[in-house]
């Protein structure tokens, strides 16, 4: 917590913790994001890298990621020397956020009943995992109990019993998820909740995740569970990171001395609403200081219909994040990544989305994930093109979108959600230096 140093590095980075509620923790000094702040001023640093992790439960999880990340990030010398030749006085500050977004664990998925030998935990343990995850209220609590006690005995039944398929309807009010289509907000753009349809989609899918069973009675519980992460990403994103960003921004203003402080945003999985959210502010419609000097967006879980103007579907109107290109508020270059190995957003975020069928536009589903298509239906997109290898040169433009397809190199695949945070490679802290390099032109 707060200032951390990477093991067996010089790499020092600041850790902002959020809890399920979207409040920022104090640290026993005061909030980190007032330390940052004061840190960014006072040592004249001339680039912020701010980086949002997605699938993750805890913070000793977020630290672990961002170590991995952090490591090949700096660990690049190439890039690192490029900074220094292109920011003057190149004074670099990184920063990570953690915030409680683990949708379900991969314990969950395995095969067999409650209680079997190497089978997933316990009904109280399920219920307790879930309760600190979605919240614990009385309207959450009930209908929770109702579903993993059916589930004690009738973990996998043809069809969901009424009792059960009442209970996950008032569960889902319960959460306050909304279904409004896919120009909604991240957190509501899916079509209208079905249990039975959920549980149907979940078990037709559960062959594809490489044995993993997201099926069974519990399967619409992990939908809902994900659509809460979603929902917690943008209340994060639009609400204290959004006023940090704006702060951070006023403080680090040019003066006669010091040209102004620079901001790069990086967003992995949840972590891309998070970042978007953070850029929009509430509703999407929030104003800031000055653009953001770069933005990647790797492996999103998010809509890649969600940057365009004019989403082509039941006049849908405009993605939730458009205003973001259209009111100029990122001034360098918008980069994606996408990987046909991701399972995470290649299969579960259309299975969660999609509960009645999807059409297609241009070969591309009306619900489908940033890290499989990429951002779509956008203007400013320049040609896709493949990743490249880290000593590579790219050609990013500012103000300009770049979609790139990182199968070469995020491909290795770990549990259910595949390669999905297989972004620790030098290739992945390439694209995000290229990014940051580019905005200076």
């Amino acid at each position: 917590m707060g200032f951390d140093t990477v093991a067996g590095t010089d790499i020092q980075y600041g850790l902002i913790s959020f809890d399920a509620d979207g409040n920022e923790r104090p640290e026993p000094t005061g909030l980190m994001t007032d330390a940052l702040i004061n840190k960014a001023t006072a040592e004249a640093i001339t680039n912020v890298f701010f980086f949002c992790h997605g699938w993750m439960g805890d913070i000793p999880s977020a630290c672990g990621q961002y170590e991995r990340w952090l490591t090949a990030f700096m660990g690049s010398s190439q890039d690192r020397q490029a900074a220094s030749s292109t920011f003057a006085n190149f004074r670099p500050l990184l920063i990570g956020l953690h915030w409680p977004s683990l949708p379900f664990g991969d314990e969950e998925l395995r095969s067999g009943g409650f209680g079997a030998q190497d089978g997933p935990p316990p009904p109280d343990v399920v219920l307790q995992a879930y309760l600190q995850r979605l919240g614990d209220r009385p309207e959450i609590r009930g209908p929770l109990t109702t579903i993993i006690e059916e589930a004690r005995h009738n973990a996998a039944p043809d069809e969901l019993p009424p009792h059960v398929r009442q209970a996950y309807l008032d569960l889902n009010d319960a959460l306050g998820l909304k279904s409004e289509g896919v120009g909604a907000s991240p957190d509501a753009d899916r079509d209208e909740f079905d249990p039975q349809v959920a549980f149907d989609a979940a078990n037709d899918q559960s062959a594809s995740f490489a044995g993993f069973n997201i099926g069974g009675l519990l399967g619409p519980l992990r939908q809902l569970s994900y659509w809460t992460m979603k929902k917690r990403a943008r209340t994060v994103g639009e609400g204290g990171m959004h006023t940090f960003l704006k702060r951070l921004q006023s403080a680090t203003a040019a003066t006669d001395t010091r040209p102004q402080t620079r901001v790069h945003l990086m967003g992995h999985s949840f972590g891309t609403i998070v970042v978007s959210s953070m850029i929009g502010g509430p509703g999407a419609q929030g104003v800031l200081p000055r653009p953001v000097d770069s933005v990647v967006l790797v492996q999103g879980a998010v809509s890649l219909w969600s940057y365009a103007p004019d989403i082509p579907f039941h006049q849908a109107g405009p993605g939730y994040f458009a205003r973001l290109v259209a009111d100029k508020k990122i001034r360098g270059p918008l980069v994606t990544t996408r990987s046909k190995y991701d399972d995470a957003v290649g299969v579960f975020y259309p299975l969660a989305s999609r509960f009645g069928g999807s059409a297609t536009f241009g070969g591309f589903p009306e619900f489908g994930g940033m890290g499989t298509y990429g951002i779509q239906g956008a203007d400013d997109i320049s040609r896709d093109t493949g990743m490249l290898a880290a000593d590579a040169a790219y050609a990013f433009e500012p103000a300009r979108i770049y979609n790139l397809d990182g199968s070469q190199y995020i491909c290795h695949k770990v549990g259910p959600s595949g390669a999905h945070s297989d972004i620790s490679g030098g290739e992945v802290a390439h694209a995000i230096w290229a990014a940051a390099l580019a905005s200076a032109h």
